[in-house]
C-alpha cells in the first residue's frame, strides 16, 4: 500500500476505534513507539519497541481509563513516507479527576507498513 492508503485506512478504523486491528494490519512487527520525554515521570516508557510490547503498553493505558466522554481524529496528511494526524479526547481516568488531552502524531511508513509511531503532546 501506498502512504496515502495506509493513512486513508488508519483514519477509517481510528473512527471506529479499532485500534487492535490498526495494530494487527498497518503496523510493523518491529514498530517503534516514542512518547515525550515528560511521560517518563509518569511510568511511561519513552520508546518501546516491537509489536507485541507496543500491543501490551496500549492494553494497559486503555485499562486506565475509566470513562471516555468523546475522542476526535484528524484526517492524516501525508509526505513522503510520513502521515500525521492530531488526536484529542475527554476521558476520566480511574481516580482521577476529567481531562482533556491533544496531540500530534507522526507515522514512519516502509514497504507499505508503519514501522514508527512518534506522539507529541
Amino acid at each position: 500500500m501506498t502512504t496515502q492508503q495506509v493513512a486513508n485506512r488508519y483514519f477509517e478504523l481510528i473512527k471506529q476505534n479499532k485500534r487492535t486491528e490498526i495494530q494487527e494490519e498497518l503496523f510493523s512487527k518491529d514498530i517503534v513507539n516514542r512518547e515525550p520525554e515528560h511521560v517518563a515521570a509518569m511510568g511511561i516508557p519513552t520508546v518501546t519497541i516491537g509489536l507485541d510490547a507496543v500491543k501490551a503498553k496500549g492494553k494497559a493505558r486503555m485499562e486506565m481509563i475509566e470513562t471516555v466522554h468523546s475522542d476526535y481524529c484528524s484526517e492524516p496528511v501525508v509526505a513522503g513516507n510520513f502521515f500525521s494526524v492530531a488526536f484529542g479526547r475527554d476521558i476520566t481516568l480511574k481516580g482521577k479527576p476529567r481531562m482533556k488531552l491533544e496531540e500530534i502524531a507522526v507515522f514512519e511508513l516502509k514497504e507499505g507498513m508503519i514501522i514508527s509511531e512518534q506522539f507529541f503532546y
